[in-house]
């Protein structure tokens, strides 16, 4: 016997009649035209060889035939129907470890929200986040332990991939007592001379802000050099002198009792993005997590 040459939408669209009693009713509920609710139906009847439907001006009824098919049709698509929920319901449930890599800022700004809506879709799945510099998560991500980063362009021979995010902005950082503090629009000439904080030149921020800073032609003064953004933030909130830093470097938990401020000219930014492997196929948690972070950046 061979077997039937027909879709799902087909039998989809039997059942929905038999239901309905109506070819409008089914036209609607499947998201179809009626011409072409017609022309699935005429398809079955003609794969099945026999007609299935009595259609009147005023009513539609099921055939002899089609009261003996429709059911069958019926559980078959129950069976489906439920077979394709448990399998999503067990991804949700599924149990395992995600691994991230992350650099601190994008950490502390975007992960908890977003960690929040994921542990919801995947409840069983323990989460690891691995804080580290740009250049860490790159080697993280590059060997496996993680399966993706968030973090800042590096270079490549091809084995990783980086897909932008957002530009987070280079701006003033001071204690709120510092008399730049008072600056509503501040410049980068209000900058000239002074005693800066910054990372050490080897860091992806660093790299960043020397290209832009460079490009603008603006010239600063390095003084006090730190290996960590959190540690700038330290020494900026001791009192031995401001700093330029990222945006989301300054709205955690470190920089709660300083002020943040644009400059006005030249924008230097830094990219942040997600970092991947193009031969590794992510879960389906990591998945849904770059798709939350899309959401959080704004950028689908």
């Amino acid at each position: 016997m061979a077997p039937l040459n027909c879709e799902l939408l087909d039998i989809r669209a039997l059942v929905a009649i038999a239901d309905g009693k109506s070819f409008l009713r089914a036209a609607e509920q499947l998201n179809l035209s009626q011409p072409a609710l017609t022309r699935r139906i005429q398809k079955l009847e003609a794969t099945v060889g026999t007609p299935l439907l009595e259609r009147t001006t005023r009513t539609v009824r099921l055939t002899p035939a089609g009261q003996e098919i429709v059911p069958l049709l019926r559980r078959l698509l129950e069976e489906m129907d439920g077979s394709l929920l448990g399998m999503m319901a067990l991804g949700e449930r599924q149990a395992g470890r995600l691994t991230v890599a992350s650099i601190p800022s994008a950490t502390v700004r975007f992960l908890p929200d977003v960690l929040e809506v994921l542990g919801r879709d995947y409840r069983n799945v323990r989460v690891r986040v691995l804080d580290l510099s740009a250049t860490e998560c790159a080697e993280a991500v590059r060997t496996g332990e993680a399966e993706f980063g968030i973090t800042l362009p590096v270079a490549s021979d091809g084995d990783l991939v980086y897909e932008p995010l957002t530009d987070d902005p280079y701006g003033l950082v001071c204690r709120a007592d510092d008399p730049l503090a008072r600056l509503a629009d501040p410049a980068w000439s209000d900058l000239a001379g002074m005693r800066l904080v910054t990372v050490h030149p080897g860091s992806g921020n660093r790299t960043a802000l020397d290209a832009g800073l460079a490009r603008a032609g603006i010239e600063l003064r390095w003084f006090y050099e730190v290996t960590r953004l959190t540690s700038a933030l330290a020494l900026v909130h001791a009192g031995l002198g401001p700093s330029v830093l990222p945006r989301l470097a300054c709205q955690g938990p470190d920089a709660r009792d300083l002020v943040w401020r644009p400059v006005r000219g030249a924008e230097v930014v830094r990219t942040i993005g997600v970092l991947r492997r193009p031969t590794a196929t992510l879960s389906p948690a990591a998945s849904r997590l770059m798709e939350l972070l899309s959401d959080a950046w704004g950028l689908r």
